[in-house]
């Protein structure tokens, strides 16, 4: 049952990662419930993940290619400096600020996401508008999914609205292949700190190609508002969650 209950959380976070994001509070609990410790399970979830965001990136690979080479070669060495910076902060933080921080960014990234167009038309009545593909936003957004991957994908396309990007399948291969640099640094971090359990580890990332390749179609059929709304709701839903952990220590 063990083994059935990850093998079913990994093949899910896959989907939920291709299509909104989310995905790591699907494995993480898993493997918590299973007996794994809470920092091992975190490191350990991340790297079970990472080949999904692998079959979700071959999924989009038309979206990505969309973009001219050298923005996505700057976006992807921000990402890959960021994701370096959090990994190593997660491996001397605390629990108490891993868990006060997490549901306060997922919460604001998600009201970001929702209400973007209207952030960006606020900003530029008053001559604050974003810059698209700006550094400083991707940067603090890969610290983040370095030191915790949960609800990466959420926080990228609340970045990517803010940004000006609409096209919400243009929005989610973007953030798919930047998942996958970010999660591949920052398995490699966890993996030198030794802090992967390899049996569980393996057996999720076979069930999570599967469902990160079995996402991008799905993403595709669905119209833009419902993804666009299965994407808050995800971000509401684990928002609270964390907010309840945290209030109950």
């Amino acid at each position: 049952m063990d083994y059935l209950l990850i093998i079913v959380a990994a093949f899910c976070a896959g989907i939920l990662n291709t299509i909104a994001g989310g995905g790591t509070f699907l494995t993480f609990p898993a493997l918590v419930f299973i007996g794994v410790p809470p920092v091992i399970a975190n490191a350990t979830s991340a790297v079970a993940v990472l080949p999904g965001y692998l079959g979700g990136a071959v999924g989009f690979r038309r979206e990505i290619r969309s973009f001219d080479r050298r923005v996505l070669l700057k976006l992807t060495i921000i990402t890959l400096i960021g994701g370096l910076i959090g990994s190593l902060l997660l491996l001397v933080s605390s629990n108490q600020v891993f868990s006060f921080i997490v549901p306060l960014l997922l919460l604001a990234a998600t009201l970001t996401f929702l209400f973007g167009d209207q952030i960006r038309s606020w900003a530029a009545d008053r001559h604050q508008s974003v810059t698209p593909y700006g550094t400083a936003g991707l940067m603090v957004v890969s610290i983040y999914g370095g030191y915790f991957n949960g609800g990466l994908g959420i926080i990228l396309l609340a970045l990517f609205s803010l940004w000006g990007m609409s096209n919400i399948h243009v929005m989610n291969g973007l953030k798919t292949g930047l998942s996958f640099v970010l999660s591949t640094i920052s398995a490699a971090v966890f993996i030198i700190g030794g802090l992967i359990v390899w049996k569980p580890a393996i057996i999720m990332m076979i069930a999570a190609i599967i469902g990160g390749y079995c996402g991008a179609p799905l993403a595709r059929a669905l119209p833009a508002h419902v993804v666009r709304w299965l994407i808050a709701a995800v971000g509401f839903c684990m928002s609270a969650i964390f907010f309840v952990r945290l209030v109950n220590g």
